[in-house]
């Protein structure tokens, strides 16, 4: 199972996939982008790691219409924010995700906006809408939910286990896509 797929360089940086990774046709990778194993990104995402980088963890998948940028550096934040995200993600459609890092086995849900210097630890559920500001750290074993996020409740052990699940049934659904392509 191949993907075809290859992105659009920018200052002599070419998205890096790693096997097993399904990236839809009209989604846009851009420059300085590493995606591993087994993560999948869909249809009209846009990725641009022109002023910073992207990492994209394994067994990760990027929904419909998602948006990820970073931040380049200043005299003031002179790493500028890159965008990190871990294993076992769950992106949402149409989630906003700029220059903030994700750990493991998080899902974020759609139309969500996660901003600049946040810090997501593992096992999280950030609600669909919700707009995490700048600077903000999610602690871990919490659903996090409204605008701005505020923590709501822990995790039960079902919710904390659907985490990896949701993860995989991305796995399985993109290796039916790739199996398309050969």
């Amino acid at each position: 199972m191949t993907n075809k797929y290859k992105g659009r360089s920018y200052k002599s940086k070419t998205p890096k996939l790693a096997a097993g990774v399904y990236v839809d046709e009209s989604a846009v990778l851009v420059g300085d982008i590493e995606v591993e194993e087994d993560s999948s990104v869909w249809p009209l995402v846009a990725a641009r790691g022109d002023v910073n980088f992207i990492k994209i963890g394994k067994r990760t998948n990027v929904q419909d219409g998602s948006v990820l940028h970073l931040t380049r550096s200043s005299a003031s934040n002179p790493d500028g924010y890159p965008l990190i995200i871990g294993d076992d993600v769950t992106v949402g459609h149409k989630v906003m995700l700029h220059g903030c890092q994700l750990g493991n086995r998080i899902l974020v849900g759609m139309g969500a906006i996660v901003m600049d210097n946040v810090v997501v630890e593992d096992d999280v559920i950030i609600g669909g809408g919700a707009l995490v500001p700048p600077n903000k750290r999610l602690e871990s074993g919490y659903l996090y939910v409204g605008s701005p996020v505020k923590q709501a409740r822990p995790l039960n052990e079902q919710e904390i286990a659907f985490l990896k699940t949701s993860a995989q049934n991305y796995v399985e659904l993109k290796d039916d896509y790739l199996s398309e392509l050969d």
